[in-house]
């Protein structure tokens, strides 16, 4: 999901409270609040708006941003995402996830998976994380949690994403998932004034849940 489907330049709604707005949940029903997942390394959570200022400092980086829609400017901006993601959420059609690190509470990237079909059953998914975390296991460990809560819990068939051609860690690490190459779309993607061709990959449920069953179990905690 290079190219974001907030664009903070278009966000007119007035800003809710975001503190009175977050609750943990105990509950699947992911659009009254996300669950909170949790890996041997990562806990995924429902964004919150302390979680600005850390996502605008790791987030808006050269390095990160590099293939990706421009990022919000201001921590303020990213608040006003925060608060379109629980919209959107509400309205059951597109879930995003604060990174944490087990014992450090801290979003440190965030995970997307928005509908593109009917009732959810193909969607796209996308993700940021701050480089300092590149190589550590953090994006695996997210991943894995995603996948999980988007093909089960969700009920995902057809899961979509994109990556620009020349970003090789983003391809790497959509291949490292199980992700299947079907295409590329040329010059489909404007970054800086350029359009850039993009690799189309998919996963299937059926054929993830194959996978899974010759890998090793990984509990998976759901609160």
């Amino acid at each position: 999901m290079e190219k974001m489907p907030y664009q903070d330049e278009r966000d007119v709604t007035p800003m809710p409270s975001l503190m009175s707005s977050v609750t943990t949940t105990t509950t699947s029903d992911w659009q009254h609040g996300l669950p909170t997942l949790r890996g041997r390394q990562v806990v995924l959570r429902e964004l919150r708006a302390s979680d600005a200022a850390p996502l605008f400092a790791l987030l808006t980086t050269e390095e990160v941003a590099r293939f990706i829609s421009p990022p919000p400017t201001s921590a303020e901006g990213f608040e006003r995402f925060i608060a379109w993601t629980l919209r959107q959420r509400s309205a059951g059609t597109y879930a995003c996830f604060a990174v944490t690190l087990r014992g450090f509470d801290t979003a440190i990237g965030i995970f997307q998976v928005r509908d593109t079909g009917s009732a959810f059953d193909s969607a796209e998914w996308g993700f940021a994380i701050g480089s300092a975390f590149w190589g550590t296991g953090v994006f695996q460990g997210a991943a894995e949690l995603v996948l999980e809560f988007t093909f089960n819990t969700i009920g995902v068939h057809r899961l979509e994403a994109r990556a620009a051609v020349l970003n090789g860690r983003g391809n790497g690490a959509l291949q490292k998932m199980g992700a299947v190459q079907e295409c590329v779309l040329r010059k489909s993607f404007e970054k800086d004034g350029r359009y850039l061709d993009q690799v189309l990959y998919a996963m299937i449920d059926v054929d993830w849940r194959r996978s899974r069953e010759t890998m090793p179990t990984v509990p998976v905690q759901v609160h």
